[in-house]
């Protein structure tokens, strides 16, 4: 059975996203030996597809979603980005004197094929490209899920690379708020807000390198001493 390997991760509705949307991408295409043409053409998709995403007006909605998704089989790589704008983006012809609205038709004349679905359980849309990508060897699949969700025996990336998780347990926060604190196989635990975003996979690969754990803009995954007292319930 060729199941898909995934990885799906949120971004700011922020311009400075396509450039971390690129470098996301092409961390996870390096972990799965993607060929350089296949990762040049899928960043110049995703960039316009995210650039895209940023720019729609849609006052209630902070964030963009990103999934990225390959089959062995078939060597196809599937990019798709959520946003909650309303219609559907059409390809257009800009003038020769126009600066804007050539992302979609460089979209269409990279992409294997490409379309708009109405967005998974909410308001908006997704827009999802395939590119061709022969010579996959995919890695484990990937999510990004709240800390207070992460179970022991998954592995986390942090550091700079994947670290098997050894116990989870809560804990109440000197604001008293819930916090959350994963013991590592190697190295001193984390302690993150129970909200706090964190990527994970299902352990049976040895850790290996990659980028920085992916949370929210502004925060970062904070290590603690790996013994820390039980808060008294």
């Amino acid at each position: 059975m060729d199941e898909p390997r995934v990885a799906n991760f949120k971004l700011a509705r922020d311009p400075s996203s396509v450039p971390r949307a690129r470098t996301l991408l092409r961390a996870r295409l390096g972990e799965w030996r993607a060929n350089q043409d296949t990762v040049a053409d899928a960043e110049l998709v995703l960039s316009e597809l995210v650039t895209n995403a940023v720019r729609v007006r849609a006052p209630g909605d902070r964030m963009v979603g990103v999934r990225i998704e390959c089959r062995e089989r078939g060597g196809l790589l599937r990019l798709e980005v959520s946003d909650a704008g309303k219609g559907s983006p059409e390809v257009r012809s800009p003038g020769e004197g126009e600066t804007c609205g050539r992302g979609l038709l460089l979209v269409s004349s990279l992409a294997y094929r490409w379309g708009v679905k109405d967005r998974l359980l909410g308001v908006g849309k997704t827009i999802w490209a395939e590119l061709v990508a022969p010579g996959f060897v995919p890695g484990p699949s990937e999510t990004e899920i709240a800390a207070v969700n992460v179970r022991a025996g998954q592995c986390v990336r942090v550091w700079g690379g994947w670290q098997a998780v050894r116990s989870v347990r809560s804990e109440r926060s000197a604001s008293g708020g819930l916090a959350v604190v994963i013991g590592l196989e190697d190295g001193p635990a984390l302690r993150l807000h129970a909200a706090e975003p964190v990527l994970v996979r299902d352990a049976g690969q040895a850790p290996g390198t990659g980028t920085a754990v992916v949370t929210a803009p502004g925060r970062s995954a904070t290590p603690m001493p790996d013994q820390v007292p039980e808060v008294p319930r």
